[in-house]
């Protein structure tokens, strides 16, 4: 494990500071933060895996009759430093030619199956999101991950947008249990001030009220479409 951790801190490209601190953009984060944050991120990856698998076997069985079509979804996202990586999700829409709507465009909802709708608002399409946590691309908490044909207009349009590029994004984050889906212009802008208060405000204070209110969004399904 120790070796695991040695390779994720490298792949996080961050730079120390001689008071043991890694800097992130204008960020000083202490060193034993980046760590902690670092080995509860693969705790969490590697308990999903049952889950994952539970689930991916589950949605072959179901998936046939409830939600036609593959069982996951990929799509090129924006992730720290502006990098691009595939994420990774259990699919919940009817399957189509074009994969990305506009970026001004709101979700094709008439696309969201029935059962893939309870997917989404359970929450347990973002399971396979946990991969992506185990190859470094995200965390568990962290920023909104959007789309990257997205990210590119949203870059140069919306306040406050690039603030969030400065950590791995996340699974779950201040922006999603407390702004919900965003579709619209003044949402995508609220949830933009909501990733930078996250990243200028982040502590493990702040992270662990973020997994707790996730529980709750889970439970209600809040913001999901």
């Amino acid at each position: 494990m120790s070796n695991e951790i040695v390779k994720h801190v490298a792949a996080l490209d961050l730079g120390q500071s001689q008071n043991d601190s890694f800097i992130v953009g204008r960020l000083s984060i202490p060193k034993r933060v980046v760590l902690f944050k670092l080995m509860c991120d693969i705790g969490f990856a590697l308990a999903a895996a049952p889950l994952i698998l539970f689930f991916s076997l589950a949605l072959l069985i179901l998936n046939p009759v409830l939600n036609p079509g593959p069982l996951f979804f990929s799509q090129y996202r924006m992730g720290k430093n502006e990098r691009r990586f595939r994420i990774w999700k259990f699919r919940t829409m009817l399957a189509c030619e074009h994969t990305l709507r506009a970026h001004d465009a709101q979700v094709e909802v008439h696309r969201i199956t029935k059962f893939g709708c309870f997917v989404r608002q359970s929450r347990i399409d973002e399971l396979p999101n946990f991969f992506n946590v185990l190859l470094g691309d995200m965390s568990v908490v962290g920023p909104r991950a959007d789309a990257w044909d997205h990210a590119v207009v949203h870059i140069k349009t919306i306040p406050h947008y690039a603030h969030r590029f400065r950590l791995r994004p996340g699974i779950t984050g201040l922006a999603q249990i407390r702004g919900g889906y965003a579709d619209t212009t003044d949402a995508i802008c609220r949830k933009a001030r909501l990733d930078r208060i996250y990243v200028e405000r982040f502590n493990l204070r702040l992270e662990l009220h973020i997994i707790l209110q996730t529980i709750r969004v889970m439970a209600t399904g809040f913001g999901a479409k």
